[in-house]
């Protein structure tokens, strides 16, 4: 028997590091070749860590939210016949020091908070012991009735000391229902240990009040986006712009158009439209689908249409692409849109299919809003928000006639676009949205 060390592969695209977000394996486990072992996020999207050999895992040297370099050591393994590593390996082989990592997704993780004093501890055991502390659910019991009785009378004031009253402010605790057990009834610590030991209240005559605080730590994709959207806030100088479009004829259009939808084409959503008119609208201001290297500034200008649609999924926002749209008539649009959209949701894009957008559209129109200020998908230098369509009255011909309006919010990089040829750009995507048919022009 030999020992096999697992280090964390090269999986491209520059990558020096990633993160683990889910173990697919324990101590002991027995795996072939092929089987699954982890599941890692890099800056781009989740990547699925298969095994090189078959082996019994002895040694795991990660948990779930540490960040591994590319080729550092990560796993061992006990196979048949000679390993990669001998008896001098830096990993001891003594069983007293195998650690088993808690197997479980980043997004089902609790943190207590007593895990700020334990950064003595490995990752490992510190993680055991959190989910451990997570799992005991608070109490739904009533405090004792001795606990309770009416609010203090006007005036009189809850004696305790600072520390307690900072407490009782930091759990939302009022004193005031507080029964002191201390000298001239002064609230001590253990009366408010009793009062918030079931993390609720009772307040006569009101609502309980609940007084827990979980910790959730921020790891995988969350983590990602957070670092993504602070460089891009502190970086970039956002200009937005709204402009009205009228899309009566444009939704006439989609309705007719799905009616008449063969069975194996997807029913037309407002997407396809818009990428369409983006299509063409980039033609005419090809600077509007750049990408900006301010480290370099140089700006790359694309010929190709790579319309980004972000998308929110379980584990959070990730933008998948729909590449060279300037190629796809308006039902391949909704078909790649479908496609891209399902397996984004279901957590099986593929890495090439979250990367390479120009410009992204951000469609928040189904959840009612009216307005947004989107952020730029940095290193893109516009975005296209769509909110919902309404029902206006619009003064046509000498009468108010009822039209479908809707706002399209933009945001745009202004190191690199000038507010109005930012207008002009919208103005010219508007033509084309209310005026749908030629969308189909060939040019």
């Amino acid at each position: 028997m030999g020992n096999y060390i697992i280090t964390m592969p090269d999986i491209g695209e520059g990558i020096a590091e990633v993160e683990i977000v889910e173990w697919n394996i324990e101590v002991g486990a027995t795996i072939e070749e092929d089987d699954l072992l982890c599941t890692v996020m890099t800056d781009k999207a989740a990547v699925e860590i298969p095994s090189p050999v078959d082996g019994k895992v002895t040694w795991i040297g990660a948990a779930v939210g540490d960040f591994l370099a590319v080729g550092s050591d990560f796993i061992r393994l006990q196979v048949a016949g000679e390993g990669n590593a001998d008896g001098d390996s830096k990993i001891e082989s003594s069983e007293a020091e195998i650690t088993t990592p808690i197997k479980t997704k980043v997004d089902k993780v609790a943190i207590s908070a007593d895990d700020r004093a334990e950064e003595s501890e490995p990752a490992t055991a510190k993680q055991a012991k959190s989910i451990s502390n997570s799992a005991n659910t608070t109490s739904k019991a009533r405090p004792p009735a001795s606990m309770f009785g009416a609010p203090r009378p006007e005036g009189e004031k809850a004696i305790a000391s600072p520390a307690v009253r900072q407490r009782a402010r930091n759990a939302g605790v009022n004193l005031n229902y507080v029964r002191g057990s201390g000298p001239s009834n002064r609230i001590t610590h253990e009366d408010l240990d009793d009062f918030i030991k079931g993390n609720t209240a009772a307040i006569p005559g009101g609502p309980l009040i609940n007084t827990s605080v979980k910790e959730i730590k921020v790891m995988g994709l969350r983590r990602r986006i957070a670092a993504i959207m602070q460089d891009t806030m502190q970086r970039i100088p956002h200009f937005t712009y709204v402009e009205e479009v009228d899309v009566t004829e444009l939704e006439s259009l989609r309705a007719k158009l799905n009616l008449r939808r063969r069975d194996d084409q997807p029913k037309l959503t407002m997407l396809p439209f818009f990428i369409k008119g983006l299509v063409k609208s980039l033609k005419a201001y090809p600077q509007m689908g750049s990408h900006f290297d301010d480290e370099n500034e140089v700006v790359y200008q694309y010929g190709g249409a790579h319309i980004g649609i972000a998308t929110q999924t379980p584990n959070g926002l990730v933008v998948p692409v729909v590449k060279h749209a300037e190629a796809l008539d308006i039902w391949q649009c909704a078909e790649e849109v479908k496609r891209l959209s399902e397996a984004a949701r279901n957590g099986k894009s593929a890495r090439e299919e979250l990367t390479g957008s120009s410009i992204t559209i951000s469609s928040l129109g189904p959840m009612g809003g009216i307005a947004t200020t989107p952020v730029i998908n940095s290193p893109e230098v516009a975005i296209i928000g769509v909110n919902k369509i309404a029902k206006r009255p619009v003064w046509i011909d000498a009468a108010f006639v009822p039209r479908d309006i809707m706002n399209l919010s933009s945001s745009f990089d202004h190191r690199i676009i000038d507010g109005w040829e930012a207008t002009q750009f919208i103005h010219h995507l508007k033509d084309f949205l209310e005026s749908p048919a030629s969308l189909f022009i060939e040019e």
